[in-house]
C-alpha cells in the first residue's frame, strides 16, 4: 500500500471517472512489438496523449502533419527516471535506429526536438 493512499473497489461504472492513456493493443499485443520493452510502450502512450493537445494548439508542419514538444526533463518526471533512461527509451522507439513509432527532429540552438508520433498503420502503406 502506498502511504497515505485509500484504494477502495470500483461499483457500476466509476472506471470511466479518471483520464486514461491511450496504448493501442497492438503495439502491447502484436508480435511485430514484442523486442519493444513495456517501459518505451508506456512512453508512447504518454506521446500519444499530448498529440491532442498540440493538434489543438496548431502545431503542424508544412505537409499538415502534427507535432509535439516533449522534453527530456519531462519524460524524465513523467517516468521517474534518469536521463540516461529517458534517451535509451527514445532511441527505442525512434525512428531509424528503433521501432519508428517516433521521429525526432533536432531544431537546434538549445530548442526541444520536435517529435512526430506515429501511428499503427496496416496494410498498404499511408500517405
Amino acid at each position: 500500500m502506498v502511504s497515505g493512499t485509500f484504494f477502495d473497489y470500483y461499483y457500476g461504472g466509476e472506471s470511466d471517472q479518471f483520464p486514461f492513456y491511450r496504448i493501442p493493443q497492438q503495439l502491447i499485443a502484436g508480435k511485430d512489438f514484442q523486442h519493444v520493452s513495456a517501459e518505451a510502450k508506456l512512453l508512447y502512450g504518454l506521446l500519444l496523449d499530448r498529440m491532442d493537445l498540440s493538434a489543438k494548439n496548431g502545431w503542424h508542419d508544412k505537409l499538415g502533419r502534427v507535432y509535439i514538444y516533449f522534453t527530456l526533463a519531462e519524460i524524465q518526471e513523467n517516468l521517474n527516471c534518469g536521463h540516461d533512461k529517458a534517451t535509451k527509451l527514445l532511441v527505442e522507439l525512434d525512428t531509424p535506429n528503433g521501432c519508428g513509432l517516433i521521429e525526432r527532429v533536432k531544431q537546434g540552438q538549445g530548442r526541444p526536438a520536435k517529435i512526430y508520433v506515429k501511428r499503427l498503420v496496416f496494410g498498404a502503406k499511408s500517405v
